[in-house]
């Protein structure tokens, strides 16, 4: 536990980050989740025992740690803005009835042929979501 903790200061620091409790527990927590949760679900979770962050430190604290490429934003649905500590590629399943979020590996789909785009348009960079429904969700209707 030490060491993992350890490792997220580490991993801050060398990134320019200010390590504050807030910043630690943000972090912390996106890194042992994999649902890509608001920052709303975030701040809910963290203050879940004592309120110790606010709305804007939750929202300030995710800014600068995807500015420095630590996690990234995932817009998976409209008007939502998901956050995800995996910054490794992948791609991503999201459920239409109870909005789960997997992650898909990078190698599950063959790259697309952008050849066929105008030539004005330079791709830089891509990423592919799947929306069907989970297991749990899904009908044979």
């Amino acid at each position: 536990m030490q060491q993992q903790a350890d490792s997220i200061i580490q991993t801050l620091k060398a990134k320019g980050v200010r390590v504050t409790p807030q910043r630690f527990a943000v972090y912390a927590d996106l890194l042992a989740r994999s649902d890509h949760p608001t920052a709303e679900q975030l701040l809910s979770d963290l203050n879940q025992n004592a309120p110790t962050s606010s709305q804007a430190t939750i929202y300030k604290t995710l800014q600068a740690l995807r500015d420095v490429g630590l996690v990234r934003e995932v817009l998976l649905e409209e008007g939502v803005c998901r956050y995800d500590a995996n910054i490794g590629l992948h791609h991503h399943f999201r459920c239409q009835a109870c909005g789960e979020v997997e992650d898909i590996p990078w190698e599950q789909f063959q790259a697309p042929n952008f050849q066929g785009l105008r030539s004005e348009l330079q791709v830089k960079s891509y990423e592919i979501t799947v929306h069907g429904y989970c297991e749990c969700c899904h009908t044979d209707e």
